[in-house]
């Protein structure tokens, strides 16, 4: 027998917006995948289980289930990573003045439409 697993359970609340994640199109796929992790926690299924049903690992399983037992759904989110600040600038567009990106974005958005 392993170690004990963290014991999990969800409020309504809590599993309707994991299932509301997961269902949804516009849901990155690294957060569905920490939702379906969660959603067969609560289920009382074991870490492997869990991770040979959703194509998985234990350890990403276990990982997921002890932060969010720990943190809840905040905790499901990307935690700050260890070292020293960033060196590189997140402008995405060197060179290119704020008016002409703006201009793009403004552009991209008519375009594609809105999802709000």
């Amino acid at each position: 027998m392993g170690r004990p697993k963290a014991e999990l359970t969800l409020s309504d609340e809590e599993r309707a917006a994991l299932e509301g994640w997961v269902r949804g199109r516009s849901t990155p796929q690294a957060w569905a995948l920490r939702c379906r992790i969660i959603l067969a926690c609560a289920e009382d299924a074991s870490n492997k289980d869990v991770a040979a049903q959703l194509g998985s690992t234990p350890h990403a399983v276990g990982r997921w289930r002890a932060r969010f037992v720990q943190y809840r759904i905040a905790g499901l989110g990307d935690m700050p990573r260890s070292g020293g600040p960033r060196t590189v600038s997140c402008t995405p567009f060197r060179g290119v003045p704020d008016t002409r990106v703006t201009i793009l974005a403004k552009e991209i958005h008519q375009h594609h439409g809105s999802t709000a």
